[in-house]
């Protein structure tokens, strides 16, 4: 398991090296890109920034995408929060590593042991390796040229949308990601830089109105339970009253 936990970490923190690439060529320095990895450490949250500026974004637009990518590591740190149980005076630091990675692996594991040993371990390679190719890339960038003709800007999506793909079980989650995907698509000719993955978080409540509406019986899938149980009191009773009439 922390063989696994350790390749996971070496294949993502890698893509570190297309980051810093892209950021400089985006118009960061090196030290930007640095800070970056050093305190967001959210790939795609990182990639959406950098990708906004060299698009010519506004900023606050490319900071506010940026900001709403990495809102989804609050929920991954609700449920590890449950699987790890880890002591109040760690918590602090751990929320640091939960990303998306982190939190596949942990997830993945049979016991709070071996979640904890996942988490940690995938964290720590990711963490050093991310940053360390974020120097890298940021200080080769210059005789890279442009990270477009290598394909480096599509590493990190790439590796995100292999993680996510395997999560896609039911109808609505695939509805939701295809839903997102064509948002995002028609945003990116409609709408500034960075504003496009903003309207793609529409996906899910719309996806979920468009159930109620369509799927009546959706919202009554759970009130069935409760009509099947009320009838059994009622079945017991006559039974008792053919008992008793024996």
């Amino acid at each position: 398991m922390a063989r696994d936990a350790l390749g996971v970490g070496v294949a993502v923190g890698l893509s570190g090296f297309a980051f810093g690439v892209t950021a400089v060529g985006a118009g960061l320095t090196v030290l930007q890109s640095c800070v970056l990895s050093l305190l967001v450490f959210t790939g795609a949250s990182q990639f959406a920034l950098a990708g906004a500026l060299a698009a010519g974004g506004n900023p606050f637009t490319a900071a506010a995408g940026a900001f709403f990518l990495g809102v989804r590591n609050a929920f991954y740190g609700l449920r590890l929060s449950q699987l790890l149980r880890l002591p109040r005076a760690i918590r602090p630091f751990a929320a640091q590593w939960v990303i998306d990675e982190t939190s596949v692996v942990a997830l993945a594991q049979d016991s709070t042991r071996r979640a904890r040993i996942g988490f940690t371990v995938t964290g720590i390679t990711v963490y050093v390796l991310w940053n360390l190719t974020t120097l890298l890339g940021a200080l080769g960038a210059a005789a890279l040229g442009d990270p477009r003709a290598w394909g480096l800007d599509a590493a990190s999506p790439a590796v995100f949308l292999a993680l996510l793909s395997p999560m896609l079980r039911s109808g609505v989650e695939r509805a939701v990601a295809g839903l997102a995907v064509v948002f995002a698509l028609v945003g990116v000719v409609l709408l500034p830089a960075g504003a496009p993955v903003l309207v793609s978080a529409l996906a899910a409540p719309a996806v979920l109105a468009a159930r109620r509406l369509l799927v009546p019986g959706s919202s009554g899938a759970e009130d069935e339970a409760p009509s099947g149980a009320a009838e059994e009191p009622a079945r017991s009773g006559e039974e008792e009253q053919k008992e008793r009439s024996r």
